[in-house]
């Protein structure tokens, strides 16, 4: 299912990228010769063009046919664009006319350039045909963005909600932390959204970290006066407090933390509730129900997912009595957790056990929800990008394995849209970075021109153009590996 959700995905952002520069490059009346949906290195899987009053197909094809070329066409037909399906899914392209980039050789630029061609056109035109992609794919997510919170609302979680605390990243727990602690406030700001604390804590360097931390304290109360020589009664109870703790950073989190780990500063401790059950449950064979509440394992007390999880990975193949909390009673049920230490099981969500925050939208309320989010999602990602450039920050780049590991097992539209929507900003931003081979790098070039008035030399841009493709070949080599090596990890 991961699989499926994206290449879904990734179809539906480079078609909405192609299709930017197809536009502009429509309205600037520029001839796009083809628009292909994934590479078709050898051959098509599909083929389709508009001529002599009719459309035109082929499947699964290696050469396209002499009377399909621009040349051989009629003139009302030149300007058709050959449609395609290709078979290697890392992306897609759409060939403008006159353009250099990875779709041409030196030898298709040699002729004179023509007044349909993309060379041809003025510098602000090529500006926009080139923004194109960037453009489509950043409105286009945050048109996703603005749809979800239409159709579903939105959840937020307060971070001081979390009652049962959260578990922090051995980093933090060496600097003082304790599992638990609910974290107020970064160098005197109160925090309260759970993502812009672990952003802030990450990025930005923070001296002092404010938590909540809970304790157990004993009250003693004494009874009778020594004095008239009545006997002395001390008497004990025991209450739950909590206190605020400053606590002193010692360390930029970000030269210390595996690049890997950087979306794991802190989890949320929530109860184990079930929710539902997988196929083959073995919690459900054992005859525990929706809605228990795990409080122990082996007579142990445990109240949190994290600490129960873990048991059970440590208990994997193991009989293990475990004790519920079912319509206000204890029981017990024996089970044996999975060569896995898994149950089969799913828990409730943190946002179903506490107090969390629900918003009602319709679509013209959600558009300036939606334009809000998508660009705060979008700035958070482009300053997250300072962890590449720490000692080990290349080993933070993640290829298609990660993408896909993104995307829940079973198949929820939520979020298969919400990590479209991320998706489409992070492809945004990457291809406007100035790297030749990019949109970026041929923005970079045209602006260049707009403010010299000097066009770069063909020759220049053609090298240019397979450095930048030499660089994005290798960035991909090192993604992929990395999710290789993760794998036999």
């Amino acid at each position: 299912m991961k699989v499926i959700a994206l290449l879904l995905s990734l179809s539906l952002l480079v078609i909405t990228h192609e299709f930017g520069h197809f536009l502009f490059a429509r309205l600037f009346k520029t001839r796009v010769r083809r628009f292909y949906l994934f590479f078709n290195w050898k051959f098509s899987i599909l083929k389709a063009k508009k001529f002599n009053g009719k459309w035109h197909f082929l499947f699964f094809n290696a050469t396209t046919p002499e009377s399909w070329a621009e040349e051989n066409l009629a003139d009302e037909d030149k300007d058709n664009t050959l449609w395609g399906i290709g078979w290697i899914p890392l992306g897609g392209y759409c060939d403008i006319a006159g353009m250099i980039d990875e779709t041409k050789d030196s030898t298709q630029m040699a002729s004179e350039p023509q007044p349909w061609e993309y060379r041809s056109k003025k510098p602000w035109q090529r500006l926009c045909i080139i923004s194109g992609g960037v453009l489509v794919n950043f409105l286009s997510a945050l048109l996703i963005y603005t749809c979800i919170f239409a159709h579903w609302g939105k959840d937020e979680l307060p971070l001081q909600n979390a009652k049962l605390g959260y578990d922090y990243h051995e980093l933090l727990l060496a600097e003082g932390f304790q599992n638990g602690d609910i974290i107020c406030a970064i160098d005197g700001t109160e925090m309260t959204d759970i993502a812009k604390t672990q952003h802030t804590l990450l990025l930005d360097n923070p001296k002092v970290v404010t938590v909540r931390r809970h304790m157990t304290v004993s009250d003693t109360t004494i009874t009778g006066d020594t004095a008239l020589g009545e006997p002395v009664v001390a008497t004990v109870a025991l209450r739950d407090t909590f206190f605020t703790v400053d606590i002193p950073m010692r360390y930029n989190l970000l030269d210390s933390i595996n690049p890997r780990d950087t979306n794991l500063l802190f989890a949320i401790r929530s109860p184990f509730v079930i929710k539902e059950f997988s196929s083959g449950s073995h919690a459900k064979r054992a005859g525990m129900q929706i809605g228990d509440s795990v409080v122990s394992i082996d007579n142990q007390p445990m109240a949190c997912h994290t600490e129960i999880s873990q048991y059970l990975r440590d208990h994997a193949n193991d009989s293990i009595t475990i004790g519920v909390v079912r319509g206000g009673a204890f029981e017990s049920l024996t089970v044996v957790p999975d060569a896995n230490g898994r149950l089969g099981i799913f828990l409730e969500s943190p946002l179903d056990l506490f107090e969390s925050i629900h918003y009602d939208y319709n679509f013209f309320q959600a558009l300036p929800v939606g334009i809000s989010y998508g660009w705060n999602q979008l700035v958070t990602y482009a300053s997250s990008l300072k962890i590449l450039f720490t000692k080990d920050g290349y080993k933070g780049l993640g290829g298609f394995g990660t993408l896909g590991s993104l995307f829940p097992s079973e198949w929820d539209w939520y979020s298969f849209w919400s990590i479209t929507a991320l998706l489409a900003l992070i492809l945004a931003f990457m291809n406007i970075i100035p790297i030749p081979g990019l949109d970026g790098g041929h923005i970079l070039f045209t602006l260049w021109e707009m403010v010299t008035r000097r066009q770069p030399s063909e020759k220049f841009l053609e090298v240019a153009q397979s450095i930048g493709m030499v660089l994005l070949f290798a960035l991909l080599i090192i993604a992929n590996g990395n999710d290789i090596i993760n794998i036999f990890r």
